[in-house]
């Protein structure tokens, strides 16, 4: 059961590529952990102020690994998007 609204689920078109070519299904598989809060790769700081953002109202965001590249899966403190992106897009 998810935990927050993620709102609009939107990726960058280099994730999307990336994705696509690995046939990655992150809006059943992925979009479900990080709104089920299992944070991926975050340090424990991280992933207890993510714990206190879902309860706040802040930004959430999870670190997962797909095909070898990391990103990054941020849902906005107003809960209207949800951005598939890789760090280097930030």
């Amino acid at each position: 059961m998810p935990l927050f609204s993620c709102g609009t689920v939107v990726a960058t078109p280099a994730v999307m590529t990336h994705f696509s070519e690995n046939k990655i299904e992150f809006e059943q598989y992925l979009i479900r952990r990080h709104l089920q809060s299992d944070w991926g790769d975050v340090p424990p700081g991280d992933a207890i102020a993510n714990d206190f953002a879902v309860e706040n109202g802040l930004r959430i965001l999870s670190a997962y690994v797909a095909a070898n590249r990391r990103f990054w899966v941020i849902t906005e403190a107003d809960r209207s998007v949800t951005t598939f992106l890789f760090p280097e897009e930030y």
